[in-house]
């Protein structure tokens, strides 16, 4: 927890991390955006490993899994890690 990836990693792993945990980004929020996901602190200050890296909250991990389920089953097909990266972006910035 709190290593450094890409958001597209996170996406990729999302079934890996715990659903109470947080995912930290850089802005501008797109795939190859610098993240950690980590446990927000008591305080809800951005936690120290994401402060570092100059990160700001973007999502709960339990919310981008919940989208993603609700949209995948919606759709025909299953959708790219790509499409599903995007999803939570633009879920982040219009809904969140």
């Amino acid at each position: 927890m709190g290593q450094a990836m890409t958001l597209l990693d996170v996406i990729a792993n999302l079934a890996h991390f715990d659903e109470v945990d947080t995912i930290y980004l850089e802005q501008p929020w797109n795939r190859g955006a610098t993240a950690v996901v980590a446990r927000e602190p008591d305080s809800g200050h951005v936690p120290d490993e994401a402060a570092d890296l100059g990160l700001d909250y973007f999502l709960e991990v339990s919310i981008a899994r919940e989208i993603l389920e609700d949209w995948a089953s919606s759709r025909q097909s299953s959708p790219s890690l790509e499409a599903k990266c995007d999803r939570i972006i633009q879920y982040a910035i219009n809904d969140a």
